[in-house]
């Protein structure tokens, strides 16, 4: 069965090469990092030297869509998060009209008070210092909770956003 997978996987991989230029292959693999990869690392990743990833890298960092670290001699790339934020609060203001985002944000406030209510808690972190490991449930609403605080977040974000887009056009 190893054997099937291994060409499965290495066929997907043949076929990502023949249907994606270097250049594509390289954009996929930073959108897809959060914590910051060296060139060789994402070449190894997206099926290109490391010359061509470094050279791809720089590229998207130089067009903002990636973004850079240094952990000692090694620079590290990432996709850059402000980006992808404000690529979120932009979707969520052309997908959703302004009533249901209203309706959205008052959903996931009484969400997340329900938590702070069910648990007696503030906030998550709080929360996770209670908990005992083997509390499935606990740790499920823990997630579910950070989730929540993260898309009000971007929804108020959009919001606001959405706000100062109208105050400009006046």
């Amino acid at each position: 069965m190893t054997e099937t997978w291994d060409d499965v996987n290495e066929q997907v991989k043949t076929d990502w090469k023949d249907d994606t230029t270097p250049f594509e292959r390289v954009y996929e693999v930073v959108e897809q990092t959060h914590d910051g990869q060296s060139a060789a690392k994402i070449g190894e990743r997206a099926l290109v030297s490391e010359p061509t990833a470094r050279r791809h890298c720089k590229s998207l960092v130089n067009t903002g869509f990636a973004e850079t670290e240094q952990e000692g001699q090694t620079t590290l790339y990432k996709r850059n998060s402000d980006r992808v934020l404000m690529s979120r609060i932009r979707e969520l203001r052309e997908e959703v009209t302004r009533p249901e985002l209203l309706d959205s944000i008052q959903e996931m406030k009484a969400e997340i008070r329900r938590y702070e209510d069910r648990y007696d808690v503030v906030s998550p972190e709080e929360l996770a210092q209670q908990l005992d490991a083997d509390e499935t449930d606990g740790w499920d609403d823990l997630t579910a909770w950070r989730t929540t605080r993260q898309n009000l977040a971007v929804a108020q974000a959009a919001l606001a956003y959405d706000e100062a887009s109208h105050q400009l056009a006046v």
